[in-house]
């Protein structure tokens, strides 16, 4: 048993599958295959930190003392923290990288609060402190240098909690989908006339007819099913079929298990108008959910050789029936639960409408006051045009009333003077020749002389 097959199975069972697609298609019928295997496929688990979860994985599966240690280790081991008090016994390479690692996951997660705070108004809002420290639950937040033994055991029960509860969720956001669906195909159909509104009608029940008419579809983890895969997928005769082989083949995690990915292939096709992809991805919930319902006796979510034999001398093992869809089942929601959904969003809506109205309201204010702003600016452009015109013609005055100067700087008078002379002479000129031109004058008969 590899860590990749015991803890990694133990911590990822809730978002994989129980069996993975074999490597040898032409084995022989009563011995697993011998072959060297592929590395084996990621699958994202949704947990913030996935990537770290998966580094420190590959890292200690670096380390033989560490491996030999699991392959020893039981699944109560693993989730009570007794397998990482052997942390202390690995490599110093192992431990120096995992150092590095937690050092990395430590600053990612630091810069991702400090986005979270800038990007909000934190003098406005409170700031949620038991949000903040969650983020720092898969380690140990007062050792920010060092990954030791309390990291590990942190970093397995976290991820096993977190995964718990990954189902429920993933059930929960496909209720909602159905009901948004809904909700909208309602309001598609109101908005349209009452004969267009009957012909669309017509259409979405042909197509929901369409999509119910499939091939059969055996109940997962039933015989009849596993043969489909020992068929189809391992290229094995299906009279030769044996639970026993078909484990050592297909005893790892697969991120796309073949059991489910066959009859799920009979159920919906990505060209088809009327097959959803999101019902697939619920339909291969419901199947893996009942896989491990009836396998995983301990409810530990880690399928071993033992249980999976037990689970094939059940009556429902050899159980020919089929197994109902989504299509056959009641819907995932009631009416009452779908009123409460339209509520929310009604409530929603009005919000968005009041933000809507508040932002509109606040750009409008802005407007104004961008266009009392740039008044300001073109009265004060103004002031300084006119200001900077007045400086302009005071040197010019000045310069015009100004005297002449010489060669030197020293002021000229004598050309005005001199030019006053003149007209003064002219002036007294003709002063004196005025009465001179009276002497000359003969008189005039009344003159008394």
């Amino acid at each position: 048993m590899s860590l990749h097959s015991a803890w990694l199975l133990l911590l990822l069972s809730v978002c994989a599958g129980v069996w993975s697609v074999p490597i040898d298609r032409n084995p022989s019928p009563t011995e697993a295959p011998h072959e060297e295997e592929k590395p084996e496929e990621n699958v994202d688990t949704g947990l913030y930190y996935d990537r770290y979860l998966r580094e420190v994985i590959e890292v200690l599966e670096t380390d033989p003392h560490f491996r030999e240690k699991l392959q020893t280790a039981n699944t109560e081991d693993i989730k009570n923290g007794r397998l990482s008090k052997e942390l202390d016994l690995v490599g110093h390479h192992v431990r120096t990288r995992l150092d590095e690692l937690k050092r990395q996951e430590m600053s990612r997660l630091r810069m991702l609060l400090k986005a979270k705070l800038d990007s909000t108004n934190t003098q406005s809002l409170q700031i949620d402190h038991a949000s903040m420290l969650k983020q720092f639950e898969h380690l140990d937040p007062h050792n920010q240098n060092t990954f030791e033994a309390k990291d590990l055991e942190l970093l397995i029960s976290t991820a096993t909690k977190d995964l718990e509860n990954y189902d429920a969720e993933r059930h929960e956001e496909f209720k909602r989908y159905e009901m948004l669906k809904e909700h909208e195909r309602r309001e598609y159909l109101r908005g349209l006339d009452q004969e267009k509104r009957e012909a669309e009608e017509k259409r979405m029940e042909e197509l929901k007819d369409k999509h119910r008419h499939h091939p059969k579809v055996n109940v997962p983890g039933s015989v009849a099913q596993l043969r489909e895969v020992w068929q189809e997928t391992d290229g094995l005769d299906p009279h030769e079929f044996n639970p026993k082989t078909f484990f050592k083949l297909h005893g790892k995690r697969d991120p796309r298990p073949a059991p489910f990915r066959t009859p799920l292939e009979k159920v919906y096709n990505s060209k088809n108008e009327e097959d959803d992809m999101m019902e697939m991805e619920e339909e291969r919930l419901r199947m893996r959910e009942h896989v491990m319902k009836n396998v995983d006796a301990n409810k530990d979510r880690l399928v071993t050789m033992e249980e999976f034999l037990k689970s094939t001398q059940k009556r429902e093992f050899n159980n020919p029936r089929e197994w109902e869809t989504l299509d056959d089942t009641k819907p995932v929601y009631t009416e009452a639960e779908l009123q409460r959904f339209e509520a929310e969003l009604k409530d929603k809506e009005e919000e968005l409408k009041r933000r809507a109205e508040t932002l509109r309201q606040e750009q409008d204010l802005l407007h104004e006051r961008g266009k009392a702003l740039d008044a300001q600016r073109k009265e004060y452009q103004q002031a300084v045009l006119e200001m900077s015109q007045r400086q302009n013609e005071q040197p010019a005055a000045a310069d015009a009333k100004q005297p002449p100067t010489g060669p030197h700087g020293e002021l000229q008078f004598h050309q005005e003077t001199n030019k006053l002379e003149d007209q003064g002479t002219v002036h007294a000129g003709k002063l004196h020749s005025v009465p001179q031109q009276n002497s000359t004058q003969p008189l005039t008969s009344d003159d008394p002389t």
